[in-house]
C-alpha cells in the first residue's frame, strides 16, 4: 500500500518527508556521506532487499539527493553519488544521530562526532546565523510568514 503523497502539502517538513521521510533512504543518505556508493555496498551494509533499495535509490536520483553514475560498460555497472542537496542534509543527521545517543543508545553504542583538530567530541546546538544565538523554543517560533 503506497503512503498519501506529502509534496503537495504546505509545511516545508512535510514535503521534505516524502523524499527523506522513510528510514532506509535516511540511511542510504548516511552511507553515501560516508563514501559509499556501489549498489552492493550498500546492500551489504544496510541488509536491505536488492528490490527495496533499487526503489530508494531511483526515487533518491529523481529527488536530486544522489546521481547515478556507470563506471562499467560490461557489464553495465553504476555508482550512486551524492549530490550537494543531499550532502545538504548532514545537519539533520548529526541532529538525529545526537538525539539518539541521548535517548536510545548506551555509552558502548554512541557514535560522536568528533573535533579533528582538537580530537575532543562536539556538542551540537542550533545557532542564529545572524545572531549567532542558541535557537531555543522561549524566544524562536515557527511561522508561515513567507516574508523575513
Amino acid at each position: 500500500m503506497k503512503n498519501k503523497s506529502l509534496g503537495n502539502m504546505i509545511c516545508p517538513i512535510a514535503r521534505s518527508l516524502e523524499y527523506v521521510g522513510e528510514w532506509w533512504n535516511i540511511l542510504i543518505l548516511r552511507d553515501a556521506m560516508h563514501g559509499i556508493s556501489k549498489f552492493d555496498d550498500f546492500q551489504d551494509n544496510l541488509g536491505i532487499a536488492a528490490s527495496t533499495l533499487t526503489r530508494r535509490l531511483n526515487g533518491m536520483v529523481d529527488a536530486g539527493l544522489l546521481e547515478k553514475r556507470q563506471y562499467c560498460e560490461k557489464p553495465p555497472r553504476y555508482e550512486y553519488v551524492i549530490t550537494q542537496k543531499g550532502l545538504d542534509f548532514r545537519p539533520v543527521l548529526l541532529t538525529i544521530m545526537q538525539w539518539g545517543n541521548k535517548y536510545y543508545a548506551d555509552d558502548a553504542r554512541k557514535i560522536l562526532l568528533m573535533d579533528t583538530q582538537t580530537g575532543k567530541p562536539v556538542d551540537l546546538m542550533l545557532l542564529d546565523r545572524v545572531t549567532h544565538e542558541e535557537i531555543n523554543p522561549e524566544r524562536h517560533q515557527t511561522s508561515y510568514n513567507h516574508s523575513r
